[in-house]
């Protein structure tokens, strides 16, 4: 039976990875810092294990006798910088797939990892591959666009003032997907044994939208006028600053929003028939954004 190991299996990616290991029948190690929330994700023929993603030695002894690994750097505001955190999650990755002689990984990189520097996460996520690619195990970076989830952060003003906001260009066309399509198909690759070598996936979603046509479906489906309005980068930096988070946390939350809103930049990848995923925009609303509202 395959043993397959899935970081931050609390968070949306790596429970839905986790349950969709589990219905093929393997074996699933849950790997996180918290035992009781483990726990209590009820996933069949899975055992929790505690381990901070970061650490060197705890990955090595979380990961022992598994054929597979599933990695993704969390987020975290409470650091000094998310480069060096983006640094530590790889290195102890890496030390784990060396140490335990892991067969397969895949892990989640972001849509414009290796189109050009400064791009804060998404630059991260550039240097995460090439680290990893200097293993001579098999290795997919699944490379996605901007989640759907993001919504979610907002239901409550879209309840209550009928809006929602992002630092974008209301006219910035954007590969929203599902964090459900990106665990589906990491967990496809988990479990293929077809597949071999280093290679890259984007997964951008069914299909490129803008934020005043997200603002027209909600409309649509939620028969209230809902509005986008776009947020300075003053005020983003206002309402980051209210996190505690240090200055270099906050500029490269900034250079982020930045490159994402780019219209030449990583966004503006070419959409092939290999990238699309299958929730479209109306299924994540009913399914997780409408049942808040």
């Amino acid at each position: 039976m395959k043993k397959i190991a899935v970081a931050a299996a609390t968070g949306n990616l790596g429970k839905r990875v986790a349950q969709q290991i589990s219905l093929q029948g393997a074996e699933t190690v849950l790997l996180g810092q918290n035992l009781e929330r483990l726990t209590q994700l009820n996933i069949s023929n899975s055992t929790p294990a505690v381990a901070d993603l970061s650490n060197r030695e705890q990955m090595i002894e979380a990961t022992k006798g598994v054929d597979a690994l599933f990695i993704l750097v969390p987020p975290v505001l409470n650091t000094t910088s998310l480069e060096e955190w983006y640094h530590q999650v790889t290195d102890a990755g890496i030390a784990a797939v060396n140490a335990n002689k892991i067969k397969k990984v895949v892990l989640i990189s972001s849509l414009g990892a290796s189109t050009t520097p400064n791009l804060a996460t998404v630059s991260y996520c550039g240097a995460m591959e090439v680290a990893f690619d200097k293993l001579s195990t098999n290795i997919l970076a699944l490379r996605p666009g901007y989640f759907m989830e993001n919504f979610v952060q907002q239901a409550k003003s879209i309840m209550k003032d009928g809006k929602f906001s992002f630092p974008f260009d209301g006219d910035h066309d954007i590969p929203f997907i599902s964090t459900d399509d990106i665990g589906d198909a990491a967990a496809h690759y988990l479990l293929d044994e077809t597949w071999a070598g280093h290679w890259k996936l984007n997964l951008m979603g069914p299909e490129n939208i803008t934020l005043k046509d997200a603002a027209a479906r909600l409309t649509t489906l939620t028969n209230k006028p809902i509005e986008y309005v776009q947020q300075s980068f003053d005020e983003l930096k206002a309402q980051l600053k209210t996190l505690g988070i240090t200055d270099k946390v906050l500029q490269e939350l900034v250079d982020l929003h930045n490159a994402l809103g780019d219209p030449n930049g990583a966004y503006a990848t070419p959409r092939t028939p290999e990238v699309s995923t299958s929730t479209s925009f109306e299924q994540f609303a009913k399914q997780k954004l409408l049942p808040l509202l």
